[in-house]
């Protein structure tokens, strides 16, 4: 029997981790790709009179449907600088994000995150407003080990009833982010891809006034398990 007994711990280890991983694979599958999901965002930013330094952040509110069953609650803010006679803005920040699962469960996985940031604007011709922002995140993810992540999205801005994005412009926003991960390795023998997401974004944007705009839109999101397509609407402020 002693002969057999490391054996059978072989065959009762890889049964349980098959039977783990097809648990794992049928949770994931179990999201409803084709139920429309939203996000509800506000951002604001501010800068100090005569000061290159400022403020940002935002709060999100994702759902994987149009509202109730919580995907994601993201709270984040940062302090910012825009060094003399450049258009250039740098970002130090944290973010606190609660991230829930698809359907019934009321499990939620909580993260805590510190990101450098740098955007910086570009105009072609007189009708196109470009962003390019690049992001480094440095993650700590309940029941994971320590990671880093990469992040580029290219906004673009073109209004349809004048040459500008000032008051009274009603304008098309559209937006592509990549997300990569840094370690593959995330802790108990878990793995995930450099390639972690990416988002692309259209939607109709109007500036209430010189510091409030609103837009509502769709967002589609591709990772290695999802192909999800979610509304958002978005109001952001300065002050």
């Amino acid at each position: 029997m002693s002969a057999y007994f490391p054996t059978f711990k072989k065959i009762l280890f890889i049964s349980i981790s098959l039977t783990a991983g097809i648990i794992s694979n049928n949770a994931v599958s179990q999201i409803d790709e084709d139920q429309l999901g939203a996000w509800y965002m506000y951002f604001w930013n501010t800068r100090f009179e005569d000061s290159n330094f400022g403020l940002q952040g935002d709060v999100q509110h994702r759902n994987w449907d149009l509202g109730g069953d919580l995907e994601q609650l993201l709270i984040r803010g940062g302090a910012t600088y825009s060094p003399d006679q450049s258009n250039l803005l740098y970002t130090l920040g944290y973010a606190s994000i609660t991230s829930g699962q698809f359907g019934n469960s009321d499990d939620t996985v909580h993260e805590n995150r510190i990101y450098q940031e740098l955007l910086i604007p570009q105009v072609l011709g007189t009708k196109f407003f470009l962003r390019h922002r690049l992001r480094f995140e440095q993650r700590w993810v309940e029941n994971q080990d320590f990671r880093t992540r990469f992040r580029y999205n290219l906004f673009l801005d073109i209004p349809l009833n004048q040459d500008n994005l000032s008051k009274g412009a009603i304008y098309l926003s559209f937006y592509n982010e990549l997300f990569i991960n840094g370690e593959r390795d995330i802790g108990a023998g878990r793995r995930v891809d450099h390639f972690d997401r990416n988002r692309f974004f259209t939607a109709l944007g109007y500036s209430m006034t010189e510091n409030l705009r609103f837009q509502f839109g769709l967002m589609h999101q591709n990772t290695k398990t999802t192909d999800k397509t979610q509304l958002q609407f978005g109001l952001t402020q300065r002050f």
